[in-house]
């Protein structure tokens, strides 16, 4: 019976994908920087500086000051302050941290939707593969943010107006999700249409066993894969549509903001001189986004023997 060492040393040193990622510095860099900014962005509410959405803790006097390293600054606030006297980097702690959250719960959704999608259409074939497909061909014709902006509009003329800050969140989730849910759906499809002639599939339909049994505990943890490499190239994807939809005023509200809103704000500063409120929160957004398309790329070239 192998020991604990035996065990630790399969899952790590003798895998294949960690001897690959051992291997590959630039997605070992990509992964450091990207874990580092989501994990100070989710702990925002403890490291932070101040919280940025406390009227109280922030005064006018103290607006549009200088990174600490320009002369007239205050240490108080390492990247300087916006035009209220807000601490600029706790308010891109913080929306970088409802930005991931928007995008993480995003990306949940699709891949529940598409792949419990691409599942049926696969095993069962005829005319419910048909249907599916179809609604996957007309919502793949469509831009990704044409999508969402269309959701999100008709969201906000059927919810009452006064609960549309409230469910905001949630709106954005469905309209980002429901965007991004093909890419999953067609993966899911194709993998199944291999899976399910394989003799493991037979066997257990010949014993007996339910087909969302099959589904599920059979074909699913073979295609966990590509579904995993889409996974995380479109968390970038729902990541920067949040950031847009906020950048063009259809997001969260103007009171909790993302990093599309901070970008959006600081925007109408640009030509006064004050560039640090739209270079830094675009900044984080910049880092953020190539990280994860970095580990993105090589998790997609660890799962293609082909491409080794």
């Amino acid at each position: 019976m192998a020991g604990p060492g035996t065990r630790w040393r399969r899952f790590t040193l003798d895998n294949e994908l960690v001897y690959l990622f051992l291997h590959a510095p630039v997605a070992q860099i990509a992964t450091l920087i990207g874990a580092a900014v989501i994990l100070a962005s989710l702990f925002a509410p403890l490291i932070a500086p101040a919280d940025p959405f406390d009227l109280a803790s922030f005064d006018l006097l103290d607006s549009f000051l200088p990174p600490v390293w320009v002369e007239g600054s205050d240490p108080r606030f390492l990247l300087g302050t916006d035009d209220q006297g807000r601490d600029l980097l706790s308010s891109i702690l913080f929306g970088a941290r409802l930005s991931i959250l928007v995008g993480a719960s995003s990306i949940v959704f699709a891949v529940t939707l598409g792949v419990l999608l691409g599942l049926v259409a696969g095993y069962y074939g005829g005319w419910v593969d048909n249907v599916i497909m179809r609604i996957a061909d007309v919502n793949l014709s469509l831009p990704a943010i044409m999508t969402a902006l269309l959701i999100d509009g008709v969201a906000r003329g059927v919810l009452p107006a006064a609960r549309h800050d409230d469910l905001m969140f949630y709106v954005l989730v469905v309209a980002i999700g429901l965007s991004l849910w093909v890419n999953f759906a067609r993966t899911a499809r194709a993998s199944t249409l291999v899976e399910r002639g394989k003799e493991y599939v037979q066997a257990a339909e010949i014993m007996g066993v339910g087909k969302v049994r099959i589904l599920l505990t059979h074909i699913l943890p073979n295609i966990r894969g590509p579904i995993l490499v889409i996974m995380t190239v479109d968390l970038a994807v729902a990541i920067l549509l949040e950031a847009t939809l906020s950048f063009l005023g259809v997001g969260v509200p103007a009171s909790t903001p993302s990093l599309g809103t901070l970008i959006r704000i600081g925007n109408d500063y640009v030509f006064s001189g004050a560039w640090r409120h739209v270079a830094f929160p675009s900044l984080t957004l910049i880092v953020l986004i190539i990280s994860v398309n970095i580990v993105g790329d090589f998790l997609r070239d660890a799962f293609n023997p082909k491409l080794r």
